[in-house]
């Protein structure tokens, strides 16, 4: 029996199914506004504190498999830079259209990932207390943890999910390491290939999407930025655009392949004069009239992240009303959010539904 099952997870329908009644708390890279993102330290805080999701981005490393981190280049997030028999692997490439220099995930092995350290993406925010503790962790150990996690007595009734992004997948499916497959297969070995299962595979993409599709049946969600298009659609020559994707229509369409959407947060509560929040757009309940379930990202708690009204002490380094934030999201309906914090979030969350 897979391990996630043998789990528990067979209760999983109840996760999936409260999307559209109990908000769900999404882990954003873990509780990664306290401990390095995408490590299992990280993700361990935030089961801990709560989260129903886990979220981990997934790249590829050269011998093709996925292991969790926010982008394929490499240098932000762990000590890459200072490592001496390294220094000739630093590359100039161009990501999605945007030429970048570093150090890629797709150049290493993963027995060479494995030697390097974790360290804090946004330093000047919160601080550099965790650097070189911790390692980079395979996708694999993740749904490992999750199982582990799972299996305690205390936790049976409510599992927590994993919610895996894949990261740029037509740039790795033209390196032929297509991340698809072993997202899918790896689903597979852990039970998790289940319409009802604990279970969302997000993407910006929309080609991957439809792929995965035929892959798995686990909940998909499309991602959607303010501006721009699928990266997909710029390599197709398609006209259209998140915006497009976001009318009626758009969301129609998405529906055919996809369980729910993924919006950059001003999407719902956009940002007015002076940076207030101002009064929610139509998308939720656009969202919902299409069959679609809605997330939010990210909801952050340092004042650069947050609208000006809810900002707390001196200077954008500042914390500040994070769960008033959270609490105004839940009030224009969305189904969930991400969260740097997830601590807060769930007790936004919890005070919320049970008013």
């Amino acid at each position: 029996m897979p391990p996630l099952v043998a789990a528990g997870l067979l209760m999983a329908s109840t996760l999936v199914a409260r999307c559209g009644e109990r908000p769900i708390v999404i882990a954003h890279r873990g509780a990664s506004g306290e401990r390095p993102e995408h490590t299992l330290e990280s993700y361990r805080l935030g089961i801990e504190q709560g989260a129903d999701f886990v979220e981990p981005d997934l790249v590829a490393t050269k011998d093709g498999v996925l292991v969790c981190r926010h982008e394929n280049e490499i240098s932000t997030t762990t000590d890459v830079a200072s490592r001496p028999e390294f220094a000739a692997r630093r590359a100039t490439k161009s990501i999605d259209g945007v030429e970048l220099s570093g150090w890629f995930s797709e150049d290493f092995t993963l027995a060479e990932m494995k030697t390097l350290r974790a360290r804090e993406r946004l330093p000047q925010l919160r601080g550099t207390a965790f650097d070189g503790r911790f390692g980079v962790p395979t996708f694999e150990e993740l749904l490992a943890l999750v199982a582990a996690e799972n299996a305690r007595p205390e936790r049976r009734g409510r599992p927590v999910g994993v919610y895996p992004e894949t990261k740029h997948p037509s740039y790795f499916e033209g390196r032929g390491l297509a991340l698809e497959p072993p997202l899918a297969d790896a689903l597979r070995r852990h039970g998790l290939d289940r319409g009802d299962a604990p279970v969302f595979v997000q993407s910006f993409e929309v080609s991957n999407l439809r792929r995965l599709k035929t892959l798995t049946r686990a909940p998909l969600v499309q991602l959607i930025e303010p501006k721009g298009r699928p990266w997909d659609f710029t390599l197709g020559r398609s006209a259209r655009t998140y915006a497009d994707m976001t009318r009626p229509d758009g969301l129609r369409d998405i529906a055919q392949y996809a369980r729910g959407i993924g919006v950059h947060k001003n999407l719902v509560l956009p940002r007015g004069s002076g940076d207030r929040l101002q009064a929610p757009t139509s998308l939720v309940m656009d969202a919902h009239a299409a069959g679609l379930v809605i997330h939010v990202f990210t909801l952050r708690a340092e004042n650069q992240f947050l609208p000006a009204e809810l900002r707390q002490g001196a200077g954008l380094q500042g914390t500040g009303d994070l769960e008033a934030e959270a609490t105004a999201f839940l009030k224009a309906g969305v189904d969930g959010f991400f969260t740097d914090f997830p601590a807060v979030g769930v007790r936004a969350r919890d005070a919320y539904v049970s008013r």
